[in-house]
């Protein structure tokens, strides 16, 4: 470890982690050649070979010519998911809540504060069906 000086370690590691970023980079740029629908069969033919043959060049020039779609792609594909994760929980729920025949505590609160409004029940039942509901 001796004749290895401090200076060149840091610069393996910059190295090292550049080179595992450019990966990174290549593998984002080769996903989203096949995720891109408006590219044709020969469009994404010729970005992959150009990739593969000539990678760093290849990474770079598209970047700089598709890098606006690729972001836009990739936040469209995120609001999709999230979209979709959503309405999951909503259908889990909607069908937990169905399936055990109780009520959730919301509908339960929104139950007994509408039976305080028409005066059926009393500010002090109210207030004790409440804390029974919530605890």
């Amino acid at each position: 470890m001796d004749d290895y000086p401090l200076l060149n370690v840091f610069w393996t590691m910059l190295w090292f982690f550049l080179w595992i970023m450019w990966l990174f980079l290549l593998f984002k740029v080769i996903t989203d050649i096949f995720r891109d629908h408006e590219l044709n069969g020969w469009g994404k033919a010729g970005w992959l070979i150009f990739c593969i043959l000539l990678p760093y060049l290849g990474v770079l020039v598209y970047v700089i010519a598709r890098g606006k779609g690729m972001g836009l792609r990739d936040a469209k594909q995120a609001k999709d998911a999230e979209a979709r994760f959503q309405e999951y929980i909503r259908q889990t729920a909607g069908t937990q809540a169905a399936a055990s025949g109780t009520p959730s505590a919301s509908d339960e609160l929104a139950r007994l504060a509408d039976l305080k409004e028409k005066g059926a029940i009393s500010e002090e039942e109210f207030q004790q069906a409440k804390a029974k509901v919530l605890a």
